[in-house]
């Protein structure tokens, strides 16, 4: 059987074209909670962390947690949601982040929390955040269509960006109004509405129109990474935007958040730790503005040139922010980044999905999780470390000149690449 045609990306000229689905609201809203609970999670687990152990290491040890099984296990998520139904794995992530927020809440009741539980429970929150997100991706498509796909794309990051947002002042008003142990009893609770609707929403394998490609076992080891580069090698913007994705997170990513209280210092404020928060607050407001104007006024639809554009201008702007010693100058840049973040984030994910053949699309958006998501876990050697030799601010200025770089770069192979074979 031959392989079906990828599906073009189309435009939509409706705002806010994911909301017009009934299913589309609901779907939007329950990620959203999901989201915030992670990062409420997040909140508290860390406090405690904190307050019982004192433990650097295995603070960092979080991070590393955190983004390392979307590196080794992003693309075996897709191959499972291409082979079974999304709608049960999405809920399988679920269930796991609610039970690692009741196994934190009986370990805390019971004050018998160790180290090593804290390290399992770490590892098993980021397996379930790498069962949840392929999975949400695949379902989109089921729930929108294609015409509306960047629009469901856009509203997806926007509304983790919300959840984001809400999750660490819901998360630390839990803290104090609940405790920790309630607290986290309680946020295990979040992630239900979503968990409850997948069961009977009419969407996955059985409800398409058009009959799958039957599906192909899954590879051992490495072999289901290779076999799905080798099927997409052909395809020059799935190519180019995985690239892309990958260069960004593993160059830049998230690290300067990591960073921020020693930004918020080097600015020169008495009260730090509120600069800090403004800071950290302006990037995640810049990506929320971002979701918002985009879809109200149907800007920026997805293009690959136009996605290499962004992420160089978010490279200056993330450049400036380096080397400014203006607060002002500073909350500005990170405002501009957040919107650009959210704008080339949105837009790379729909053109690879959109480009992606149906019968392996959950494969390619695990190997675009993989490089978008997984190769944060090593964003900070170029900053963190290399901060440690020459100080924050020249090497997060020095990556983001290093991404700007080889971003052009990509962009000057892309075009004339694509020129070559158009001959």
């Amino acid at each position: 059987m031959s392989p079906q045609k990828p599906e073009a990306p189309a435009a939509s000229s409706q705002s806010f074209a994911a909301l017009r689905h009934p299913a589309g609201r609901v779907y939007l809203t329950g990620n959203m909670l999901a989201m915030m609970a992670d990062n409420i999670e997040h909140v508290i687990s860390y406090w405690i962390i904190y307050e019982k152990f004192h433990s650097p290491a295995l603070a960092g040890f979080a991070v590393i947690s955190h983004w390392t099984p979307f590196l080794f296990f992003s693309i075996y998520s897709g191959a499972l949601a291409d082979r079974f139904d999304p709608r049960r794995i999405i809920q399988i992530g679920m269930l796991l982040f609610a039970g690692v927020s009741l196994a934190w809440g009986v370990l805390f009741f019971t004050d018998t929390l160790e180290m090593w539980h804290a390290a399992v429970l770490l590892v098993l929150h980021g397996c379930a955040g790498v069962l949840w997100i392929p999975s949400a991706q695949l379902l989109v498509h089921d729930i929108v269509g294609p015409k509306h796909l960047q629009s469901a794309i856009r509203m997806m990051s926007t509304s983790r960006t919300l959840g984001q947002l809400l999750g660490p002042a819901i998360g630390g008003g839990m803290l104090l109004l609940l405790g920790p142990t309630w607290g986290i009893f309680a946020n295990a609770l979040f992630y239900l509405p979503l968990t409850l609707w997948l069961w009977k929403a009419p969407f996955g394998p059985k409800f398409r129109a058009a009959p799958a490609a039957p599906p192909r076992r899954i590879a051992r080891g490495f072999g289901e990474v290779f076999t799905t580069i080798r099927l997409i090698s052909g395809n020059r913007i799935i190519v180019s935007m995985v690239a892309l994705g990958g260069l960004a997170s593993l160059i830049i990513g998230n690290a300067q958040q990591a960073q921020m209280p020693e930004f918020a210092h080097d600015l020169g404020h008495d009260d730090a730790g509120a600069q800090y928060t403004m800071l950290l607050a302006a990037n995640a407001a810049g990506a929320l503005i971002a979701g918002i104007v985009l879809e109200s006024k149907n800007l920026l639809p997805a293009n690959p040139r136009t996605t290499f554009i962004l992420v160089m201008l978010w490279c200056v702007a993330m450049g400036i922010f380096a080397v400014t010693d203006v607060y002002a100058i500073a909350l500005g840049a990170m405002l501009v980044a957040g919107f650009l973040n959210l704008s080339y984030g949105s837009m790379n994910q729909t053109l690879v999905q959109s480009h992606a053949p149906p019968e392996i699309r959950g494969r390619v958006i695990g190997l675009y999780s993989m490089a978008s998501s997984g190769l944060r876990a090593f964003s900070g050697v170029t900053v963190g470390l290399g901060g440690a030799l020459i100080g924050i601010h020249w090497s997060l200025f020095l990556s983001a000149l290093l991404l700007l770089a080889l971003t052009l770069g990509l962009l000057s192979f892309t075009v004339w690449h694509g020129r070559g074979k158009a001959r």
